[in-house]
């Protein structure tokens, strides 16, 4: 890799990787109903690894787990920065005009700020890690606008069914 190569490479990582980042990180998420252990049914949010819960001490919180948030922005930002190498390199040489660069990295601020407004609520709770398991009951994918997901009508009798006829004779679980 040449010096041009590199210097080009960290400039686009500014103005091109780390807003894209942002932007799939915030609107294309995947959901998650679970049920954690001791614990009341739940949706959790976060692709590729679940990284925010609802909160159960009071309405309109959220419990944040950090390794999985991180993990999640540094696999979101690996893979912007591969495409976007692959297509320098291989394709076309990207040269980012300024109104382009100014639009995304407005974009990409407001999405923090209002990321920043919500985790800013004194009712979140922030973990390292998530210290309870979870069992996996239904996942979806959804975009920011399609508003909140929560399978409607589960049901639990059919779910408790389908793992009674799971349980090998020794009650333990097929894997």
């Amino acid at each position: 890799m040449t010096l041009y190569t590199k210097n080009t490479m960290k400039r686009l990582s500014w103005t091109l990787v780390l807003p894209l980042t942002i932007v799939s990180l915030t609107i294309f998420t995947k959901w998650w109903y679970v049920l954690p252990v001791d614990a009341p049914d739940s949706m959790m949010y976060g692709f590729p690894i679940p990284y925010a819960c609802n909160g159960w001490h009071t309405s309109l919180s959220y419990q944040i787990f950090m390794t999985e948030f991180l993990g999640n922005l540094l696999i979101h930002f690996t893979f912007w920065f591969i495409v976007v190498m692959l297509i320098n390199r291989f394709l076309i040489k990207i040269r980012l005009n300024k109104i382009i660069t100014i639009f995304l990295l407005t974009i990409s601020g407001l999405f923090t700020s209002g990321l920043i407004l919500i985790a800013s609520d004194s009712n979140n709770i922030f973990k390292v890690k998530r210290q309870f398991d979870i069992e996996i009951l239904k996942t979806g994918y959804k975009f920011v606008w399609d508003g909140y997901s929560r399978p409607e009508n589960f049901d639990f009798d059919a779910y408790e069914r389908n793992k009674e006829k799971e349980r090998t004779p020794n009650n333990v679980y097929n894997s």
